[in-house]
């Protein structure tokens, strides 16, 4: 492709909006936009009278070329998104994993976070699945078709019930009625499976663009510049692979223990007892392996890795094939078996439990060593954001869980409070400990709540001395300040999600250690397990019973109410999308089941457009990012080669760089990091509001913060009726930055400050200069 010299003085204006998404006609202010570049889930627009501006450079004097990029289909496209909301735990544990403090070159410390959090990421797929057990195989093949009382009212579980007297047909058989009910947590599995493996075609396998090695570069200052980083087919296909084998060996597990347990407690066949002997053996083996493979040495950034890992991707179907013959095994014929009580082996969820209570106590101690090696004044609870997030991510699972098993326990078994009920035995006693300790966590998050009410309320008193010295000159009107100063205060509370996050994953940890502990001490819910103490005792286990139990069963009815309902209506699964806009940013690392990352789409997308750009032309371009759109802004001009980012400013506006991402994941977006950027794209300026809640300033140490941060931008832009505002101008909060005149004004400024001498092509027409490790430019 050769450069047109026409365009030499064409300037472009890279647009990239943030969360909710938008539309191409919003971003341009424009009805008639044509895409230039890209598909359905993320493109490049123009409006139509600019698609062919670099062939009239006249015609753009002293302006640039305003173009869209549109990336919101990536988060809230199909119906198909709604499936999502089943992988929230999943989503979270892998947001815990680039919280890491900055580590400063500790590389046995990070493989150790690193290596906690796959592991805390395993147990939460075979929670998830072993909740598809309980319900599946205890709760209806055990409990219910193994009770003529429950089957009776359940027409549907007639052919593998037994009658009064205890005979039924082929089926009836517990070991049958478990092989077959085995489908459904295989059926869950298979379909974990399928989105991770579809997800990972359209974007863990989107190629960056080839990097060129540069004799100038160094080692990038940040990760988010290294040549892999947005490539992770090789890390999420051997995570895939051994997460699916975890779910298929649990469903083998839960089947095979029982008619093990069965063949070697009643003196059955010999035969039958040494083949559950061998199926046990392989269910370790299967599980030692599985571990093994996750523990394996995670990310390989500094290059791409295009390696297969042919012994693990046969590890699914390895898996599939002892649970067939586990599922044989079982329903060999033994006339004398009975099913009563739970199924054997629930004690499988305290045992998940527990581990997982271990590995985030390790992980926080681990997150701890590191954080004091390298103190960050900014950063999340002390470099603990990681810990207390992963441990979120565990309550996620554990409340889904309960949910599910006592959810459908009631619907068997009649209404009334799971583990009471009439007929059935009911799910086992800690899934009902632990939706107990949902009302007191709730007590404990009121209080933060008030606490934090009253601050906003001392904070807003406090703002509405300071607007009248922003709008001096202006008649004072109580109204208007207190919206104003209202406004400001609540845009605060954003900084102080981390005594919030704290708060919750502290109490959760410790109300969750005290339910296990209850579980495993009394076997009896809670309600039960209080009687006969003192009379206050006793009311309030069975209050935070009755309570739990409903408000877990509110909890599980809203889920699929919102996941109905994103699967029918655009507008829904939009919402939806701004939750994965921001859980979604980073690639698959700690688990291959969470959301795909929608920035390894994005990032090579705006990297390739940049540098294609730019090498043809020889023009200027401002990457002008919003919210989120800022993040990935930033992310690609990492990527970006020193030639080409020469060519490149960066403007961000409502952005959340050092307000969010800085404080959640300093090893990441730190002040090293961002002061690095800085000064690799030698021309950066961030606008924001004191009325967003999202954006905030930069806060470069030293003299580099005025060069980035613009003074907060008025919002409202007038206080009250004016000339030039003759209504009442809105308070914008986080929207509509450029409507105010200062965007413009950096706009050209930036533009100005670019160099004017044109970056050499390439010889032979080799792939553009671009991308890769991020290093300072060559000056």
């Amino acid at each position: 492709m050769e450069r047109d010299d026409r365009a030499d003085e064409t300037a472009l204006e890279l647009l990239v909006h943030g969360v909710g998404g938008t539309t191409p006609a919003q971003m341009l202010d424009d009805p008639r936009t044509v895409r230039v570049s890209g598909d359905d889930t993320a493109a490049v627009y123009r409006r139509a009278e600019d698609v062919d501006a670099e062939q009239r450079p006249e015609d753009y004097r002293g302006k640039p070329v305003p173009e869209a990029y549109v990336w919101c289909n990536l988060t809230s496209g199909n119906g198909s998104r709604a499936l999502w909301l089943l992988l929230l735990p999943f989503m979270v544990v892998n947001l815990a994993h680039w919280m890491r403090p900055d580590a400063h070159s500790r590389t046995r410390a990070v493989r150790a976070y690193g290596l906690l959090l796959r592991l805390a990421g395993l147990t939460l797929t075979v929670l998830l699945v072993g909740a598809a057990c309980e319900v599946a195989l205890d709760l209806a093949a055990w409990q219910c078709a193994g009770t003529h009382a429950c089957a009776r009212h359940h027409s549907w579980l007639g052919f593998l019930s037994v009658d009064a007297q205890g005979h039924g047909g082929w089926w009836s058989q517990p070991g049958r009625r478990l092989a077959l009910a085995a489908a459904v947590p295989t059926a869950l599995t298979t379909l974990l499976w399928y989105l991770s493996r579809r997800t990972w075609y359209a974007y863990e396998s989107q190629q960056p663009v080839p990097h060129q090695p540069d004799p100038d570069e160094e080692d990038p200052t940040t990760a988010l510049g290294r040549p892999g980083f947005w490539y992770g087919r090789r890390l999420v296909a051997r995570l895939r692979a051994a997460h699916t084998a975890a779910g298929l060996l649990t469903v083998a597990a839960v089947v095979g223990t029982a008619a093990a347990r069965f063949d070697s407690e009643r003196g059955g066949p010999v035969l039958l007892d040494v083949l559950g002997r061998i199926l046990d053996v392989a269910l370790v083996v299967g599980a030692v392996f599985v571990i093994w493979v996750v523990c394996r040495r995670g990310r390989s950034e500094n290059t791409i890795d295009e390696t297969v890992d042919a012994l693990v991707g046969r590890l699914p179907e390895a898996a599939l094939t002892l649970l067939a013959l586990t599922l044989l095994y079982a329903g060999w014929s033994r006339p004398e078996w009975r099913s009563h009580g739970r199924l054997p082996g629930d004690a499988m969820f305290g045992g998940i439990v527990l581990v997982q209570g271990a590995l985030i106590v390790i992980l926080a101690l681990v997150a701890h060593d590191i954080h004091r090696r390298k103190r960050e004044s900014r950063a999340a609870l002390r470099g603990l954001g990681g810990p207390a997030t992963a441990m979120l991510a565990c309550a996620l699972g554990g409340v889904m869980t309960g949910g599910v098993a006592q959810r459908v326990a009631d619907w068997l078994d009649g209404p009334g409070t799971p583990g009471a009920g009439d007929i059935l035995t009911g799910p086992p006693v800690l899934l009902s400990w632990q939706a107990s300790v949902i009302p007191p966590l709730l007590v404990a998050l009121a209080v933060v709540f008030a606490i934090l009410a009253r601050r906003t309320l001392r904070l807003k008193r406090e703002e509405a001395a300071t607007v009248a010295t922003d709008y001096p000159g202006e008649p004072v009107d109580a109204a208007r300040t207190s919206a104003i100063a209202g406004t400001r205060a609540r845009a605060a509370l954003t900084d102080q999600a981390p005594m919030i996050i704290g708060v919750l994953s502290s109490v959760t940890l410790f109300l969750g250690a005290g339910a296990l502990v209850g579980a495993w001490i009394t076997h009896q819910v809670p309600g039960r397990a209080a009687q006969g103490s003192y009379g206050i005792v006793e009311g309030a286990a069975q209050t935070a019973q009755a309570m739990g139990s409903w408000l877990i069963g509110l909890g599980f009815i809203l889920f699929v109410t919102w996941g109905r309902r994103a699967y029918r209506d655009a507008s829904a699964r939009r919402t939806i999308g701004i939750l994965w806009d921001v859980g979604t940013f980073w690639p698959r690392a700690a688990h291959p089941f969470a959301p795909p990352c929608y920035a390894e789409r994005a990032v090579p997308d705006l990297t390739w457009r940049m540098a294609t750009w730019t090498r043809t032309t020889g023009g200027r371009l401002v990457l002008s990012g919003h919210s989120q759109g800022s993040v990935l802004a930033a992310a690609a001009a990492w990527q970006l080669h020193p030639t080409v980012r020469r060519r490149v400013a960066l403007l961000t506006y409502g952005s959340p760089l050092e307000r969010l991402y800085g404080r959640w994941f300093p090893a990441y977006f730190g002040p090293a990091a961002l002061t690095a950027l800085h000064r690799e794209a030698d021309c950066w300026r961030n606008l924001y509001r004191m009325t967003d809640p999202i954006g905030g300033p930069i806060r470069l140490p030293g003299d580099c913060g005025p060069l980035v941060d613009h003074e907060p931008l008025k919002d409202p832009l007038a206080y009250g009726r004016t000339e030039q505002h003759p209504l009442p101008a809105p308070i914008l909060g986080h929207s509509d930055y450029q409507a105010d005149p200062v965007f413009a004004e950096e706009r050209a400024r930036l533009l100005a400050r670019l160099r004017p001498e044109v970056p050499g092509q390439r010889p032979d027409g080799e792939p553009t200069e671009t991308q890769g490790s991020s290093g300072r430019s060559a000056s």
